[in-house]
């Protein structure tokens, strides 16, 4: 959801060239941002875990939901990755695109079949949903409305990612979509919206720092990634404003994970998804990554669980057509700018 481009190899950052290693030593996971927030991270520990146990060392490059499956279709014909995790409607748009291998990975008779592709090319890995942060030592209460977020008072305070880039801010396009009732209705309100925002960004992960230093009040975000981030940004609290009737909704915006295409190390990225969706790593999902575990043999009972569904209470939940959304997104996305220009 989420598109800061950083470049790691199993947790360090490095250039983005990737160094060459033995084949039968090493895996290759393009993936959206979010997961390697923290400290600890969910992927930092798992990654280590995972080479530990298998002796495979894991080659981490980390973009934005888009920009992971871009790049993936600019190597087409020269493939260096062996995984891929990313957002919907990304991990659609590589599906369509032939990116993507089918592969049933071990234990996937414990996820449901809503979480799982019909044809086997992804699975859900960890379930979230998108939301707004709020700088908590400038404003005392969170802005309760969409409306209220047009206040004069936050011109140029409000920043969000921007649709057909970032799965966060396409799930900020699509929130608006529904909650005004339409895509006519949503776009006539993020021109408005448009007033305040300080602009396009490429990145939801950054504008985190950006509230909880106030120079932002407002921002879009997602439930795992703000979560993770609480620690090193305590000024920052999570909100989810009501509609025009009245109504708090959010929508699944799970972590997809998915065996890519002509993978140069396939069998290692079988083995890397195998282990992430493991009863082990699914097990700390919540404790560390703070998102919600996709198996339904888990049943968490740490802290961080029970603060999630202590945020989501009250929230109506709706499930988008993502399909339909893919097929859609380009049409969408150019209205969107169309608006927002016009402005």
């Amino acid at each position: 959801m989420k598109t800061k481009s950083i470049f790691a190899i199993a947790g360090l950052l490095a250039s983005v060239a990737l160094p060459a290693m033995a084949a039968d030593n090493v895996v290759t996971i393009y993936s959206a941002d979010g997961l390697h927030d923290g400290t600890p991270s969910w992927y930092g520990n798992e990654f280590e875990a995972f080479t530990k146990a298998t002796g495979i060392k894991v080659q981490y490059v980390e973009a934005g939901s888009s920009g992971v499956v871009d790049r993936l279709s600019k190597e087409k014909s020269n493939t260096q990755a062996d995984v891929l995790v990313t957002l919907p409607p990304f991990v659609q748009k590589a599906a369509s695109e032939g990116l993507l291998d089918a592969y049933t990975p071990a234990g996937a008779d414990k996820i449901d079949a809503r979480d799982k592709d019909p044809k086997g090319l992804y699975v859900a890995m960890i379930n979230n949903y998108p939301n707004f942060i709020y700088n908590s030592s400038v404003l005392k209460t969170p802005p309760a409305t969409y409306q209220d977020l047009l206040d004069p008072k936050f011109k140029q305070k409000i920043q969000y990612s921007t649709p057909g880039q970032a799965g966060d801010g396409t799930a900020l396009m699509l929130q608006a979509f529904h909650a005004f009732g339409g895509k006519d209705s949503g776009l006539d309100y993020l021109k408005k919206l448009q007033v305040n925002n300080l602009g396009p960004s490429a990145s939801t992960g950054k504008l985190t720092a950006l509230v909880n230093k106030g120079e932002l009040y407002v921002a879009n975000g997602d439930l795992q990634m703000n979560l993770a981030q609480q620690a090193d940004n305590p000024n920052i609290k999570i909100f989810f404003p009501a509609g025009p009737d009245g109504k708090k909704t959010a929508f699944p915006l799970p972590y997809y994970i998915a065996l890519v295409s002509s993978a140069p190390h396939s069998d290692n990225g079988k083995k890397l998804i195998d282990f992430l969706l493991s009863e082990d790593a699914q097990k700390d999902v919540s404790a560390v990554a703070q998102g919600l575990p996709v198996r339904t043999d888990i049943n968490p009972t740490d802290e961080n669980f029970a603060k999630l569904h202590a945020i989501m209470d009250g929230i109506e939940i709706w499930s988008p057509d993502w399909t339909k959304v893919l097929a859609d997104l380009k049409q969408d996305v150019d209205a969107y700018g169309k608006a927002i220009a016009s402005n």
